[in-house]
């Protein structure tokens, strides 16, 4: 009986550690992006400054990102996106995607796909945070506004 009593205890405790596990979301908190790190192709990178909030919210993410794009226009948007990968409204200014939709793949990995519903910029990638949870990096393909590919990456640092 005794014997029974520990694996059932040692089968609980790890059901509720892959649960807290693959809940866990390394994402969240405050990230800036290093613009010095992040690359944009072709042309010049396109943001001056960017920094995004990340809060846990109802089987997703809230995501506000702040800054300024190169040509002085202001970054003011913010999006809850739910990570089974079903479509959110991006609101506010700045944003080149209006639409998104993210998946977690564990705890330091996402998919992501973002769209304009006007004009044809399509961009999807992978978002990954550092295991020791310092950075974020977010690569991403696709197509830019006008039609041409393009190829970013941002490099956030944790705040």
């Amino acid at each position: 009986m005794q014997k029974l009593f520990r694996l059932l205890a040692l089968a609980t405790l790890a059901i509720a550690s892959t649960t807290a596990a693959f809940g866990a979301d390394h994402s969240l908190g405050t990230w800036k992006v290093n613009v010095e790190k992040s690359t944009y192709n072709p042309g010049t990178f396109p943001i001056k400054s960017l920094t995004s909030v990340r809060e846990a919210a109802d089987g997703g993410v809230k995501v506000t990102s702040t800054g300024e794009r190169a040509d002085g226009t202001a970054v003011n948007a913010t999006y809850t996106a739910k990570y089974d990968g079903s479509p959110s409204s991006v609101s506010g200014e700045g944003s080149p995607y209006d639409t998104v939709s993210i998946k977690q793949t564990d705890a330091n990995t996402f998919t992501w796909d973002a769209k304009k519903s006007t004009g044809q910029y399509h961009a999807h990638g992978r978002i990954v945070v550092s295991s020791d949870g310092k950075t974020m990096t977010m690569r991403a393909t696709g197509t830019d506004a006008n039609g041409r590919p393009m190829a970013v990456t941002l490099v956030y640092d944790k705040q």
